[in-house]
């Protein structure tokens, strides 16, 4: 058996080095990922991992015995599906796990009727900017739907409730779709939920994530300079790599910068407690930013932070506006203010959120991680293959989005 798993970033190289001499991981479960990627040399003769994003191009077996395929490319523009068709060709896989949605290299791996599952990390995309953007997406989706109902494709993993019963609402067979998560912490930790800064000469918001429009960067920035010419004492921690210069291009515009602190990458130990320190985190993601279930959301109920988020659909049924967080309909900067205003002067309303914290970490919680998918899959026992089914869309109890 040759297992290759397919990924769109996290280079696996990098990590694997950095983390073996002792440095800091860079996302949530990084080394859980990579410990259950060496765990499924159990079952396969090899295993390997190709990466779309990655600092430069290689080909190399990791000491774990993991082989290592670095495609080099550093943005998603430029992407060469055919070069990545191509390395998959090459390592001639027996079987694949595939993570990123790419029409390309789900229809190679139907048309070869290779055994595959899905580990889908974000949800597929039904809107866009234009109409005609729009029609080709629904198109492309069809084409999707129709490659992931192929019998190859025996289990469709999707990272969340949501982004799982999208693909359901777009004809994938239920009995196929596996919602999973990253949630390998047992608890929500030892944060307290937290006292309403009302008393304070000045309220600190964090948000954390890729700098860009899509996320809702720009939306967030707006809304602080409303918030400014309220003369209202806000300040902005702004975590992330701005590499395209688009945040500091439009701080500078808004003339906000005595309001925001870029504050660049921060290693995964850091966020949470950098989260409990901050007033309120804002998750301002526009509905074509194609989120499963953004991790931050995770950190900032661990930090008992309450959180203002967009209306974002794989927000629904887990976040409630003015229960566990403040929500505010996506790309209005004005009504992003509002939250952020009301939940910071209304102290009932602030300390009853930040109290609902872990209840709702706890809920969000599903039974299924990225390892139990992919190793009960490979292990080809009935016994694990059963399980898998149980935990599918059609089988499972548990998987009730809260009302």
């Amino acid at each position: 058996m040759r297992l290759l798993i397919v990924n769109f970033a996290g280079d696996i190289r990098k990590d694997f080095y950095r983390l073996a001499s002792g440095g800091d991981e860079t996302y949530y479960a990084q080394k859980y990922s990579i410990d259950a990627y060496a765990r499924l040399r159990t079952f396969a003769n090899e295993v390997a991992n190709l990466v779309y994003l990655t600092q430069e191009s290689y080909d190399e077996t990791l000491p774990n015995g993991i082989r290592a395929i670095g495609c080099g490319f550093h943005h998603y523009q430029d992407i060469d599906f055919q070069k990545i068709i191509n390395l998959v060709e090459a390592y001639n896989p027996t079987h694949l796990i595939i993570s990123s949605m790419d029409k390309d290299v789900l229809k190679w791996a139907a048309d070869r009727e290779i055994p595959t599952i899905t580990t889908f990390l974000g949800a597929i995309p039904v809107r866009n900017i234009s109409i005609l953007h729009n029609v080709v997406r629904r198109l492309k989706n069809q084409e999707i739907v129709a490659i992931l109902n192929r019998p190859n494709f025996q289990w469709i993993g999707s990272y969340g409730i949501n982004s799982s019963r999208r693909l359901q609402q777009l004809g994938v067979k239920p009995k196929k779709i596996i919602p999973w998560d990253f949630l390998v912490d047992h608890s929500p930790g030892g944060f307290l939920p937290k006292s309403s800064p009302l008393p304070r000469k000045n309220w600190k918001l964090c948000y954390v994530g890729s700098v860009s429009e899509d996320k809702g960067v720009g939306d967030l920035l707006k809304a602080i300079k409303v918030l400014k010419d309220k003369a209202l004492p806000i300040h902005l921690d702004l975590v992330g790599s701005d590499d395209s210069g688009f945040a500091k291009k439009m701080i500078s515009q808004l003339g906000i910068e005595d309001c925001v602190k870029p504050v660049g990458f921060v290693p995964n130990h850091a966020v949470e407690p950098l989260m409990n320190q901050a007033d309120l985190v804002v998750v301002p993601s526009r509905h074509r930013y194609p989120e499963g279930f953004p991790l931050v959301i995770h950190h900032a109920l661990r930090a008992c932070t309450p959180i203002v988020a967009s209306d974002h659909p794989m927000f629904e049924g887990y976040l409630r506006h003015g229960v566990n967080a403040m929500i505010f309909p996506e790309g209005n900067s004005l009504a992003l203010s509002t939250c952020v205003e009301r939940v910071l002067t209304n102290a009932e309303l602030y300390e009853s959120i930040s109290r609902s914290s872990h209840p709702t970490w706890c809920q969000l919680r599903l039974p299924v991680k990225w390892a139990d998918l992919a190793h009960r899959w490979i292990s080809q026992t009935e016994d694990d293959q059963q399980w898998l089914a149980c935990h599918s869309l059609v089988s499972s109890k548990k998987l009730l989005i809260p009302a």
